[in-house]
Parts: structure tokens; sequence; C-alpha cells
């Protein structure tokens, strides 16, 4: 292992707890059952009409979790009930710490609230319910109703970087640990399904009517998701000193812009490549070093095209899996999502599968974890989200040396 740059005031970073809502399931626990069992979670879509779309599918939060929030609050976005349960799981694992600051990462926020307060005029229905669905339309409305819930009253911030939303959000955090400026940071995701996101996916031929199979020779698109996670970072020596149980650590972060195109990476996958080797010089690792990639992984021709050959250059042999095939691409949720995931791999010690597997891409060097998940030690995990605009974000996590 090589040394990260000296410096006196880098912290270490431990994640004392998770909060994680998804379509594999409402908590960690059914999480990773349902990533021991490589369950396929993509269902036809009810929340809008898809007749005229060339996708059908998404990834869906259990309807029977968001009926039962919406029954205990009516007025809140669903985005709100998904955030609001991962933190109150997260915050039930942190016990007795004291949170300072909260970043949140979104792409769309309450937009689904926004849609409807505009198709309310085109009808003509009336302006009985528009305060509220304005009022939701906001994309820190979703936050400020979750910390509401919690009981909590901390400074906050939303960060919107595309796809790479998520993963920046927990980045960031880590910066601000590491750098000692915080103590102890919340961080995580939230998206909800849009219907104008949906569609605007539909129309960029970027989502697939097939089941999504990244790193396939014969993948054809994405499919959309949407889900909440929250973990909460805490610098090393108080997390020790208070006794707190340590999930695992964060010890890089990387990040990148290629400005290539609106909605093309690089075909060189510099992008990738630069967010990978700096979160990895941050954490002071060689490739050789990585034991797992959660990939980001979306099944599209041109990013797992990029992001494959930046993996195969970099770390050649490694196992990798995109956890979207199981859950579909959840946009500012994803990087979350999957940092939730990359930390019950190195929790459970087993590989997350990458389901729908009919043929390995032979463009990459990499193994891909083909339709099962299996037992594997993991005692380090690069969890990758790029997104359109050429947005990219890396983090190294690693087990927890006691």
């Amino acid at each position: 292992m090589t040394s990260p740059p000296s410096c006196s005031i880098y912290k270490r970073v431990a994640v004392t707890a998770l909060g994680v809502v998804s379509p594999l399931g409402i908590g960690a626990s059914e999480t990773f059952s349902s990533l021991r069992k490589n369950r396929d979670c993509i269902e036809p879509v009810t929340a809008f009409d898809v007749s005229d779309t060339r996708c059908k599918t998404a990834g869906h939060v259990p309807s029977d979790f968001l009926n039962s929030e919406s029954r205990r609050h009516p007025r809140l976005h669903p985005a709100a009930h998904m955030l609001a349960a991962a933190l109150q799981e997260a915050l039930a694992g942190f016990r007795d710490g004291v949170a300072e600051f909260f970043i949140a990462g979104t792409t769309s926020g309450g937009m689904s609230f926004g849609e409807q307060f505009f198709r309310n005029l085109l009808a003509r229905r009336g302006n009985r319910f528009n305060a509220r669905l304005v009022g939701n339309y906001m994309p820190q409305k979703p936050v400020l109703d979750a910390l509401d819930i919690a009981g909590l009253r901390i400074p906050i911030q939303v960060i919107a970087n595309a796809c790479a939303t998520g993963t920046n959000a927990i980045g960031h955090a880590f910066t601000l640990i590491r750098s000692g400026r915080y103590r102890t940071v919340l961080a995580g995701g939230y998206d909800t399904l849009s219907e104008l996101v949906f569609v605007g996916f539909d129309a960029l031929q970027a989502s697939t009517h097939e089941k999504i199979r990244p790193f396939d020779a014969t993948r054809s698109g994405l499919v959309l998701g949407e889900g909440a996670a929250v973990l909460a970072l805490e610098e090393m020596e108080q997390a020790r000193n208070r006794g707190a149980h340590i999930l695992g650590e964060i010890t890089g972060y990387g990040v990148s812009t290629d400005n290539y195109h609106l909605t093309q990476p690089n075909p060189s996958g510099i992008g990738p490549k630069l967010a990978m080797q700096r979160a990895i010089d941050t954490a002071g690792r060689r490739p050789d070093e990585i034991d797992y990639i959660n990939a980001h992984g979306t099944a599209t021709q041109f990013n797992d095209a990029t992001e494959g050959a930046a993996i195969s250059e970099i770390f050649g042999n490694v196992a990798v899996s995109s956890t979207k095939s199981m859950m579909g691409h959840s946009l500012g949720a994803a990087g979350a999502v999957e940092a939730a995931v990359s930390l019950l791999a190195l929790q459970h010690q087993f590989l997350p599968p990458n389901i729908n597997t009919v043929q390995a891409d032979p463009q990459n060097t990499f193994s891909i974890v083909a339709n099962q998940s299996r037992s594997a030690d993991v005692h380090a995990v690069v969890s990758n989200s790029f997104g359109f605009g050429g947005t990219n974000a890396s983090i190294v996590l690693e087990a927890h040396d006691k």
C-alpha cells in the first residue's frame, strides 16, 4: 500500500450507520437479502401512462411502503417518504451520535408535483391544491420534510450533478471530515420516478424495452429506478471514543469532468479513468489492492464502453458488477444506494451480482460477477457514478480494521 500525501490535518473517515430504501427493499436487511438472492426488481410502470414509450418498465420502491407512508404524511412528496425512512434507519444505527450537517443529492427533487401543477393549469381544474404542489416542487423540500420527521434541526446542502450526484454528496462529506472542518456529516441521495424524466430518457433512446444487461455484448439500454440512501460519516477517532459500531471506512474520493458532450461520455474513457485514479490515489491504494468495483454500469452502449475501457486499463482482472441490473438507475440516489450496497459487500464478504448477463463484452478484461452473488474476501471497494455532461465521481470504501 502506498501512502497518501503527508498532511497532519487529514482525518480518517468512518461510516457508523446507513439507511436505504430501494426496489431491493426497505432497509439494509431486505437489501442484503435481495442482493444475495439475485432478485430482479424491475416491473411494469404503473405510476403513469407508458403506452407510447419504448421502455415500459422501471425499478419501483415497494408500493405497500409508499401507500403506508402516504397515509401517515399525506401532504408530502414520495421522495420525502423515501428519504425520511432512509434517514430514520441511519439515525437508529447512529445511536448517541450528533450530526452537524446533512448533504443530500438529487436530480429531480419533487418534479412530479411540478408536473401536476402545470397539468392542473392546462386542464383548468382550479387552484385548490396548487399551493401544495408548488411548495413541494423545490428540490430541498424532501430534505426539509425528512429532517422534520426525524426531529433534526441541522444545516443542509443539496447537490445536483447529474448521475454523479449521490457519490458527490458522500465524497463532499468525506472531504469535509477528512479536512477537519466537521466531525459528523450525514450524506446521501434521493430520487423518485418522474414521468418527464422517464419519457426524456426514452426519447433519447437510452432506455431499453428488454432486460438491463450491464457490460454485456447484447446490452441495449438502461431502466430507470428510484430510492434513497443516507450514510452517517464520522471522524474515526471520535467514533472509536464513543464506542460506535463502525460499518466501514471511506478512504478515497475522485472527481472529473470531461466536457465532451451533453449526454455522451468521451469515448476514450478519460473521465471515468481520472475519477477512479484520483480516488485510489487519495486512498493510498494500488489498483491491485481493490477487490471489487460497483460500477456505474447503466447498460447503454456509450457508458459501458467508456467505463469498461477505464476499468480494464487501470485494474485489469478485478471483480465488477452493476447492481443497476437488479433495481434500475435511480439517478441522484444511485451513488448513495450503491455506496450502501458496497458497505454491505464489505460487511458480509460477498460480491453483489450483475444479473441478466448473457455474453460478457469481450472488450473488457475484468471479471463480471455474472448472474449470481458469491462469497469472497472483500477489503477494498470502488463505487462509481458517472453522469450526463461528463460528470464523474468515484469513492473508495474499505473494511474497518479493528
